[in-house]
């Protein structure tokens, strides 16, 4: 495919701002149409971006003969459903992080993929991120190998907002979502499945219905371990920080930045195009559109995570 790619964009919220950011760097790529659950609103973030088609529905944007593929970034809770359905519209689509919220959602997700053909990508963004990509590249060349990974999962939520301080009209999940991206990005590190999970949680929340504290222990089949602690109740500070503890260093990672044990900054500046770990999640889904091949972070390659968190949530149980 050589031509314009054209684009779909469900979800005008913190995460879908972040993915038009990163398209405006990208050449052949245009967002052509933009969905999302209030329309004015809407229609005002089309306008600064520049986008015709603005609707409060994906139906009418899948209805589009023009758009080629849709990068969701919609309630956790559609996820699996609206990516069958732009697959049965002959779409490619990119879902955000986690692909779905349950194990049989990711299941029939990639079993159209296989059906199809399509491109079907889910944003684990950790693949991506250029700090984690100078860790990625020192394993693959032999010169560090992963002994244990201490994860902080921290976020201050404890009631129903977003990442821009909005009112959420869906629940977000400590298992589901946020474990998604350590549990993946551990085995993908390691180049070794996940065999050993065990989980425990704090006291569930009396009005969001969820646990608001959870503890994780991975062990890949190569024998390194992983530790991750999550919170929507820690006051700062906030965000995700991994610390790879190796056999010949120590990496800490924040974003997209790196540091060694001694905090001392890794410049991680040449190790792709851009600094931004969303934009480089993008470009690689559509070069994998105009290349014909599956994508780095495709749904088939990030099954195995949603069959982990499977294993969590029934211990949990």
């Amino acid at each position: 495919m050589t031509k314009t790619i054209k684009v779909a964009l469900a979800g005008a919220g913190a995460f879908g701002i972040k993915h038009l950011d990163g398209i405006k760097n990208i050449d052949g790529v245009e967002v052509v149409s933009l969905v999302s659950r209030e329309l004015e609103k809407t229609k005002e973030v089309a306008a600064k971006y520049g986008i015709g088609h603005v609707s409060t529905e994906l139906a009418d944007s899948l209805a589009l003969k023009e758009v080629d593929a849709v990068i969701l970034c919609t309630p956790t809770q559609m996820h699996a459903e609206q990516s069958i359905a732009c697959m049965k519209a002959g779409k490619h689509v990119q879902v955000e992080i986690p692909l779905a919220d349950t194990l049989k959602g990711a299941q029939e997700v990639v079993a159209l993929q296989k059906q199809t053909g399509l491109v079907a990508m889910c944003g684990h963004t950790r693949r991506f991120n250029p700090s984690h990509q100078y860790v990625h590249k020192e394993i693959s060349a032999g010169r560090f190998n992963i002994q244990q990974m201490d994860v902080q999962t921290y976020f201050f939520r404890r009631s129903n907002m977003n990442a821009l301080g909005q009112a959420r009209s869906w629940t977000d999940h400590l298992l589901w979502h946020h474990a998604a991206h350590t549990v993946d990005l551990f085995a993908y590190q390691c180049g070794s499945p996940i065999v050993k999970a065990n989980a425990i949680q704090g006291p569930i929340h009396p009005t969001l219905g969820i646990a608001m504290d959870m503890s994780i222990q991975l062990k890949a089949a190569n024998g390194a371990i992983c530790t991750l602690s999550l919170s929507f109740n820690n006051d700062g500070p906030l965000g995700t920080f991994f610390r790879y503890i190796g056999d010949s260093a120590t990496y800490i990672a924040r974003y997209d930045d790196l540091f060694n044990g001694k905090e001392e900054k890794i410049d991680v500046s040449k190790v792709d195009v851009s600094m931004n770990g969303i934009e480089l999640q993008d470009r690689e889904f559509f070069a994998a559109i105009r290349e014909g091949r599956e994508p780095n972070s495709s749904v088939a390659k990030v099954l195995p995570c949603y069959e982990v968190l499977h294993r969590l949530e029934q211990q949990l149980k």
